[in-house]
């Protein structure tokens, strides 16, 4: 079990940086730990790790299914992860529109307005 945990950490770490684990981490308490415990495990130790679809596929599969489900939040720090994943802010956008047909353009709408911002911030930080 020890080796699912590290392998998601490093996952974790690889995908959505240093600063983001570590924050998350210094927010945890006995109330989520198990939480924090079991998303490291399971999703990044044993389903991002997977060989069966490498990170870029794995970014678009995400960011599809957190635009289905409106969790904007999660898509925000997941069009952050689907850069470092090696997509293209063209390739996200492609994303986004591709939802707006099976997802419905509000929801298009509103990603495309969340996902601009974090890459905005993110030329602005990456200079």
């Amino acid at each position: 079990m020890a080796d699912t945990y590290d392998d998601g950490m490093r996952v974790r770490r690889e995908v959505l940086g240093d600063a983001h684990v570590d924050r998350a981490g210094a927010s945890a308490s006995a109330f989520d730990a198990d939480f924090q415990d079991l998303i490291t495990r399971y999703a990044w130790g044993s389903v991002w790790t997977r060989p069966g679809l490498d990170r870029r596929s794995r970014s678009v599969a995400t960011l599809t299914a957190l635009l289905a489900l409106g969790h904007w939040e999660e898509f925000g720090m997941h069009v952050r992860a689907a850069r470092r994943n090696g997509l293209t802010a063209e390739e996200i956008a492609e994303v986004i529109l591709q939802s707006a047909i099976y997802c419905g353009v509000p929801v298009a709408n509103h990603g495309f307005a969340v996902a601009k911002e974090v890459l905005d911030s993110m030329e602005e930080t990456d200079g």
